[in-house]
């Protein structure tokens, strides 16, 4: 079949995710920009897409919990920015995961297949650092679960788009003491001298 747009995104926002995840045993958590949004509070900034995160072993439940979608492993090639495959064929272990709703000709969710070990978050570029992931999943009010913000800053720090500093912007003078040393000591295992190592620490 052919390869949706890679440009046709409608995401769900994160209160429709969870409301179609009710009562689902299978943790998971709200990663990335969204992730920061939740935790601040306020009006969430302009959103693309919508990515989750959850443990590799759990994708045939995520399959399972949306039979609507169509599932692609996303990942860069070598001179290409976005590559798609039909998960079943994707080439090796892909991480990031689009879900496609055929019917509205759109993508809803972007789903993070992470190393997890049972009851631990592990971090996918250095399995060093870890966390117990009742530690690592944080839950809004209303019970959406996200990423805890030090989490979701630490894979910002690769990249550095200007996304990536506007939102370590907005989220550090929010970031608790404990936070900023917990952000910084995996900077400097994952990503050595990062510029926003003297800044947490400022």
């Amino acid at each position: 079949m052919p390869t949706p747009d890679v440009e046709a995104w409608a995401a769900w926002r994160p209160d429709e995710l969870a409301a179609r995840l009710e009562g689902w045993l299978v943790p998971w958590a709200v990663a990335a920009g969204w992730a920061l949004d939740l935790w601040l509070g306020g009006e969430p900034r302009e959103h693309e897409d919508l990515e989750v995160a959850i443990a590799r072993e759990s994708f045939p439940a995520v399959r399972a919990a949306f039979p609507e979608l169509e599932w692609f492993g996303a990942g860069g090639l070598e001179g290409v920015e976005e590559t798609l495959w039909p998960v079943d064929l994707a080439p090796g272990e892909v991480h990031q995961t689009w879900g496609w709703d055929a019917a509205e000709g759109c993508w809803r969710v972007d789903v993070f297949r992470e190393p997890w070990a049972g009851d631990t978050w592990v971090c996918r570029r250095d399995a060093a650092v870890r966390l117990p992931l009742v530690n690592a999943i944080e839950r809004t009010p209303d019970g959406i679960p996200f990423l805890r913000p030090e989490i979701v800053l630490l894979f910002k720090a690769k990249h550095v788009r200007e996304k990536d500093v506007a939102d370590f912007d907005r989220a550090l003078p929010r970031l608790e003491l404990q936070r900023r040393r917990w952000l910084a000591e995996a900077l400097r295992v994952v990503h050595p001298g990062h510029a926003w190592i003297e800044r947490l620490e400022a």
